[in-house]
Parts: C-alpha cells; sequence; structure tokens
C-alpha cells in the first residue's frame, strides 16, 4: 500500500511540474503549489528525489508543499526540520486545513513554515459568527508574528471574504472566485482576468 501510495504521490508531482510548464509557456510566472502527506517525506531519499525534479527555470519561483495541518502537529519536531531542510531548496510547507489543533504550533519554537491555510470550518460564516471570527484573526496574529502568510480556504460569500480581507488574510480562495478547473481552463480564465484589470 505504501508503495503505491508513493507512486501516486510522484504521479501529482510530475503532473504539477507539467502544468507549471505550461502555464510559464501561456502567462508567465506563477507559484504552484501541491499537497503531499508527510509520510512521503519519510521515505529515505524523497526529498531529495523531489529537489532533483525541480524546473531549472529562471521564470521557476519555487514550490509550495501543502500538508494537512493534523499530521504536522502529530508530529511536530519532524515537520519542522523538513521544512527548514526544503526551504534551502526553495521548496515551502505550508500547513493546510489548519482547524482546533493549531494552537499546538506554538510550542514549537522555530517556525519555518511559510504559509498557514485556514480551516473552512473557521472560515465559512466568520462574518456572522463570533467565535469563528475570533479563532481566524488568532491564527492570523500568530502567522504574521511568525513570517508566515496565510490563505482563507472555503470562501463562499462576501461578507466572510471581506471580514477576512480586514483582518489581514493574505489570499483568500473559494467557490466566490472559481470552482476547481483543469490546467487549461484555468490558464484561459486568469489570462483572460489580468486583461480585464489591465
Amino acid at each position: 500500500i505504501q508503495k503505491s501510495a508513493d507512486a501516486c504521490c510522484g504521479l501529482v508531482i510530475g503532473q504539477a511540474l507539467q502544468d507549471w510548464r505550461y502555464f510559464v509557456t501561456q502567462r508567465g510566472r506563477i507559484q504552484i503549489a501541491i499537497n503531499l502527506p508527510l509520510s512521503f517525506f519519510k521515505n529515505q531519499g524523497a526529498a531529495h528525489h523531489l529537489c532533483q525534479m525541480l524546473p531549472k527555470h529562471a521564470a521557476f519561483d519555487g514550490l509550495i508543499v501543502e500538508m494537512d495541518g493534523s499530521e504536522v502537529t502529530r508530529d511536530l519536531a519532524f515537520s519542522t526540520e523538513l521544512a527548514r531542510a526544503l526551504r534551502f531548496h526553495n521548496i515551502g510547507i505550508s500547513i493546510d486545513d489548519l482547524g482546533e489543533e493549531w494552537p499546538s504550533l506554538m510550542d514549537g519554537g522555530e517556525f519555518p513554515f511559510v504559509e498557514i491555510k485556514l480551516d473552512r470550518a473557521f472560515v465559512a460564516g466568520c462574518a456572522n459568527q463570533r467565535l469563528r471570527r475570533t479563532a481566524c484573526r488568532q491564527i492570523v496574529d500568530f502567522a504574521q508574528g511568525s513570517g508566515a502568510r496565510t490563505v482563507a480556504e472555503g470562501v463562499e460569500n462576501r461578507d466572510d471574504f471581506l471580514v477576512l480581507r480586514e483582518m489581514g488574510v493574505d489570499l483568500i480562495q473559494g467557490f466566490l472566485f472559481a470552482k476547481p478547473m483543469t490546467a487549461q481552463k484555468f490558464a484561459r480564465f486568469s489570462l483572460g482576468r489580468f486583461e480585464t484589470l489591465s
């Protein structure tokens, strides 16, 4: 089962880098992010292999690897050491779907993670629910103090968007802006939006 999972991770990495090359030819520089489990990096040589796969191209601005927040907090020592090592190779670790376990990050000392993604359980309805809004604000404050950027996931309405933007969330994603799409459709979609803004 583990070999099958590792092979699947390899396919994900390969497809993401292939999509990156397509994006670069269609619209120029773009940063990419992929989801990988923490367990993948516990295989000997996995991190080195990933580094070897990265494009040697002037337009490549690095890779973001998103890891589930519960995985990261369960093995914070390993996750922290991995994040520190990967940053030397232009790879940043993003803590994805960070939920109620987030306070445990405050006990880790050094914080080499580049991004925290606020779970939709906190984000959805935060404009009207004080407890969710408070949780979002605490995570944002912690991230800012640690030098990490924040991403709000699952934003579906304008009220939540405005509240999150006001509290200083760096990036916001969700159906309010677009639904998941293929690489080709995304390239056309983003290029169209760029041309509209120009």
